[in-house]
């Protein structure tokens, strides 16, 4: 089963003709970033990312997304084989824009492979993608959900424009973002700023798989520390493990997932995070921050 640390998995009813029904509410929230640090943002269901939909191939499934925003808005399946009515890009597509205080509901089957997928907003998106309209979408695997010994974790990366707060200052308070030309002074993993990121417990001898996916505007270098790992996955579909390369950093571009797989052979307390210098600071403050959290042997 997947695990997204800090994130919460979307509930779903089974209807009575086996249809897996979810309710996503895209809405204004306030967030917090890091210790005391607020950001007034726009998320599912009371989180930016939203929570994570879990599903398995060839469910068939309903999404109703109720829009509670100041905009209309809508909702994109990225990297989802779905039909055009259901993609989610309106006016190019002839699914529907959601105005505000309407739903509209987002019917189809599962066709993709077991994989790391994401949803986010296609509607003015340099406003609502930046401002937190996006959640990891997973297709299960059925035949690892009993083997033991098995960890597997998503890690989805943002970075934030927050207005009025001093570079190299941490002075708590609930902030704005900022959409023009923005300037981005912190980086979260599953919404957190490091030291505030969870953990990824482990104990020795797993196999560990972590998801990493990018939304937003940056690139995001991801390197762990003490352990080769292999790239298993990419954009939701399955590396052959005749080519699969060892790394230990991996490049994760906006747009795009990624999948790795290690065996936790190394015990310790192993720094994860962006290479990109600025990306593990908290608008540049002294100490470590941003886009980090480390691997825990238990």
């Amino acid at each position: 089963m997947v695990i997204t640390p800090g994130i919460k998995d979307l509930p779903y009813v089974t209807q009575v003709n086996g249809t897996k029904f979810f309710t996503l509410i895209a809405e204004e929230i306030t967030w917090e970033l890091v210790d005391g640090i607020f950001i007034q943002a726009w998320g599912y269901n009371g989180s930016t990312p939203g929570p994570t939909i879990r599903v398995y191939p060839g469910d068939h499934i309903c999404i109703r997304v109720i829009n509670r925003l100041p905009e209309k808005t809508s909702v994109h399946w990225h990297g989802l084989l779905v039909p055009n009515t259901m993609d989610g890009v309106p006016p190019i597509e002839p699914s529907p824009f959601i105005e505000p205080g309407h739903y509209f509901d987002y019917h189809f089957t599962i066709k993709n492979p077991p994989g790391t997928y994401m949803y986010h907003s296609h509607v003015n998106v340099a406003v609502q993608d930046n401002a937190g309209l996006l959640g990891g979408f997973i297709v299960e695997d059925p035949y690892l959900q009993n083997i033991s010994q098995h960890k597997d974790y998503l890690c989805l990366l943002q970075e934030w424009a927050v207005d009025q707060l001093s570079w190299g200052k941490l002075t708590k308070g609930t902030y704005p973002l900022n959409f023009i030309k923005p300037e981005f002074n912190f980086f979260t993993i599953n919404g957190k700023c490091y030291p505030f990121t969870k953990p990824l417990a482990v104990h020795l001898g797993d196999t560990v798989k972590i998801r990493f996916g990018n939304i937003q505007m940056h690139h995001h270098p991801i390197h762990l520390h003490g352990h080769q790992f292999h790239v298993v996955g990419a954009d939701g579909f399955p590396i052959a493990s005749h080519t699969q390369i060892a790394k230990n950093t991996i490049l994760v571009a906006s747009g795009e997932t990624w999948d790795i797989s290690f065996t936790a052979n190394n015990p310790g307390i192993w720094p994860i995070h962006c290479h990109m210098p600025h990306h593990v600071t908290n608008n540049g403050a002294p100490g470590i921050g941003g886009m980090f959290t480390t691997v825990n042997y238990l």
